[in-house]
């Protein structure tokens, strides 16, 4: 049986097990003499960043490259590497690290200026002009290039080493960020102690920056019925390890229901189609879209997206404008519910056109061990031979479909309620939503409402979807952020700025792999 603990630890948001006392608890400001009667180690340093994923990551790379020490910055994070989380995700999602992920050519997270872009490098690496060959005829004669997982990675633990990650991260689980009297904010650590319980230190510090991702999975509310009372065997979430279901389909004839029609949905019945023509298998595959897609759609005829056997496909998560064309321009100076609209119209669950992929599924069509059809789940039970029994409403009749796994590809956890640390900031520090219902963050990334004297508060990552930005659950849009973080405290006094001079010098540097 999987333990949903478990996975929850490795997506690193499992609350810690100590409790603040309860007059640090009910207080929206903080003293430095409230702190020291707590008991609670102070330890100063001017900018903290809590989360120590990419986003983490990104921020310090910019300020690192800025010119500011490390003993400046602490990074405050459960994870050893500030690409563990992901690396996780995308393993389980069916993207090892010999697989290529779903990412720009010049979205670079360890080389914020983009050049040489990952295309040019493989091919340098690889002696083969095939990379730049494939990234000149995308995306109509041929599929957009895309990095292979193991690059990616590898060149964040490069340049992790080059500005001395490692020395800035102090290892824990956070559990809040509050205001302090007179400017600033206290960051509280829990540390677990070998053989002992945790202990918990405050970090006193003028700016935060906040990159702590999703909260956790997402089941919808009949899988997490499921699961609440069956086994965690059978009914799983793509993102979680479900190895086990591939190993089972290998020993004995089985009928999957994938449920959802995002790339993970489409990496899924990838792996599943290759495992059946690899080990000669005779797996059945019945995939449920909510919204079935047969054709272009789009509001209006000059942003239409493609579309075809119940997927939406776009090269990437968002149209590539979002980063530095018009719908970049048009969100950044929209309002309410104007900007709630553009979100609308860009959003929606999409996957990558992928010619290998789109043969599979016409060979499993004609085949006839692949069908799609449109509904929701009203009910899943296990029936009286054991096998699960899931009642999709399709219109106005309901349909009964054996299986003997369900896999939710459905996504991840995106209510920022649910996240300890964001939650403790919306009833404590005067941070708001935006028009989509994530938090409020400014065009330079600043949480509003929040400030603290000359203290500021910094957001990026997934939480600050619905914001002036769009795709900042992104490579580039994680460093897009970053540099308005960066500019924004550089113009504080903390940190310099990145001119043309120091950005030449400095990528430079990076180039020849010279430490900061």
């Amino acid at each position: 049986m999987l333990d949903e603990t478990r996975v929850y630890d490795d997506l690193g948001r499992q609350p810690g097990p100590q409790d603040l006392p309860p007059d640090l608890e009910a207080s929206d400001w903080w003293s430095d003499e409230m702190v020291r009667e707590a008991g609670l180690p102070v330890t100063d340093v001017p900018f903290v960043s809590v989360g120590g994923g990419i986003g983490s990551f990104v921020t310090v790379d910019y300020l690192r490259i800025a010119g500011v020490p490390p003993e400046d910055i602490r990074v405050l994070s459960n994870l050893d590497r500030p690409w563990r989380t992901y690396e996780y995700l995308t393993r389980v999602s069916q993207i090892p690290r010999a697989e290529r992920i779903r990412s720009d050519s010049a979205s670079r997270p360890d080389n914020v200026w983009g050049f040489p872009s990952y295309a040019l490098t493989e091919a340098i690496r690889t002696r083969s002009a095939r990379p730049l060959w494939q990234v000149l005829r995308e995306p109509d004669f041929a599929d957009f290039y895309t990095p292979r997982l193991g690059m990616v990675l590898t060149g964040m633990e490069r340049e992790a080493a080059r500005i001395r990650y490692w020395d800035m991260l102090d290892t824990g689980q956070v559990r809040t960020v509050r205001r302090r009297w007179g400017g600033g904010y206290f960051t509280v650590l829990a540390v677990n102690e070998p053989g002992g319980p945790s202990r918990m230190v405050a970090y006193r510090s003028w700016f935060v920056h906040l990159a702590v991702g999703y909260a956790g999975l997402k089941f919808l509310p009949e899988l997490r019925q499921f699961r609440d009372t069956s086994d965690f065997h059978r009914v799983v979430n793509a993102y979680e390890d479900h190895e086990h279901v591939y190993t089972a389909l290998r020993q004995r004839t089985g009928r999957v229901l994938i449920r959802g029609s995002g790339i993970v949905a489409s990496r899924v019945s990838e792996r599943l189609i290759s495992e059946r023509k690899r080990h000669g298998l005779q797996t059945e595959i019945v995939h449920l879209f909510r919204t079935y897609v047969e054709g272009a759609h789009g509001p209006h005829p000059w942003s239409r997206r493609a579309g075809g056997d119940g997927f939406a496909y776009q090269g990437f998560n968002y149209p590539k404008s979002v980063w530095g064309g018009q719908l970049k321009a048009r969100a950044r100076r929209s309002e309410g519910r104007d900007r709630a609209r553009i979100y609308a119209e860009i959003g929606g669950t999409n996957t990558a056109y992928r010619r290998h992929w789109q043969r599979q599924l016409r060979e499993g069509k004609n085949g006839g061990w692949y069908r799609s059809l449109a509904g929701t789940m009203g009910d899943l039970q296990q029936g009286p031979d054991g096998r699960l029994r899931a009642y999709v409403d399709s219109d106005s009749s309901r349909v009964e479909l054996c299986a003997d796994y369900v896999i939710d590809c459905t996504g991840l956890d995106g209510d920022i309620t649910s996240h300890r640390v964001i939650n403790d900031l919306l009833r404590h520090a005067n941070a708001g939503r935006n028009p989509i219902g994530r938090l409020d963050v400014s065009r330079a990334f600043e949480v509003r409402g929040a400030a603290s004297g000359d203290g500021r508060i910094y957001a990026s990552g997934a939480a600050t979807l619905g914001g002036y930005f769009p795709g900042v659950d992104t490579f580039l849009g994680l460093q897009i952020a970053a540099q308005e973080i960066q500019e924004d405290l550089a113009r504080m006094g903390f940190g310099n700025r990145i001119g043309p001079a120091r950005s030449l010098r400095e990528w430079w540097r990076w180039l020849r792999d010279r430490p900061i």
